[in-house]
């Protein structure tokens, strides 16, 4: 399975394997989500009403109103007369995205790791970052592991006892994953994400919350920092 394919689903609330319960819209927008996430659908690329209506057997409405849904989760932007287009990656958007999910990620890690309650979310934290550390030093798993991270991640959200921080975090988490894939995009950079999760995951054993919100915020802004080089080499 290549990252984004479930990933998008996911997203927006269904769980892999369950049986598909999304309205028409939302159906056809986490179908086409996957398809940008995956860079099947490249930047800059026109999604055409048309052809998705044939594509899926529907009429135009359904299709309009998945436009809409995937324009606010940021990954197409709709313009007059125009139609749809697949939003282009830049430095300035990668920037503001990590910033905000890096002081949101520490937030969200720190309550996890002095909360009294942590230690029933600690060993499906530990078995899934034991699992990335082993992903990490496989250069043929990439894909899988982005999509640890992103189930790491949703864990986490779920964890939060903050539930306007969980909603938020959410509304990013599409957007972050197409430049995720950038900033993970090789076995060093895995390797060195692969230990701030090990960070987080003795943090929150030891009730550490200041040292649990460093490990989120650097794990974010290094990612940052290699999806903008990997931007500046295009």
């Amino acid at each position: 399975m290549t990252a984004g394919a479930g990933l998008a689903r996911q997203a927006i609330g269904a769980s892999p394997g369950a049986p598909l319960t999304l309205s028409l819209p939302e159906q056809i927008a986490a179908r086409l989500s996957e398809r940008i996430i995956a860079g099947t659908y490249a930047p800059g690329r026109r999604v055409m009403e048309q052809a998705v209506s044939a594509e899926f057997g529907v009429s135009r409405g359904p299709v309009r109103e998945a436009l809409r849904l995937l324009e606010k989760d940021g990954l197409v932007t709709i313009l007059p007369r125009r139609g749809a287009q697949v939003t282009r990656l830049s430095i300035a958007e990668v920037r503001e995205i990590f910033d905000i999910r890096a002081a949101l990620n520490g937030l969200r890690d720190r309550q996890i790791a002095e909360d009294p309650d942590r230690g029933r979310l600690l060993p499906m934290l530990e078995d899934n970052v034991a699992r990335l550390a082993g992903l990490a030093r496989d250069p043929g798993e990439g894909d899988e592991y982005i999509e640890t991270v992103f189930e790491l991640n949703r864990l986490l959200n779920d964890a939060t006892p903050n539930r306007r921080l969980r909603a938020i975090l959410s509304s990013l988490a599409l957007q972050t994953l197409r430049y995720s894939r950038l900033g993970l995009a090789t076995v060093g950079r895995r390797q060195q994400s692969a230990g701030n999760w090990q960070r987080l995951v003795k943090a929150v054993r030891e009730g550490d919350g200041l040292e649990a919100q460093r490990a989120a915020e650097q794990r974010v802004l290094d990612s940052r920092d290699a999806a903008i080089r990997e931007l500046e080499k295009t």
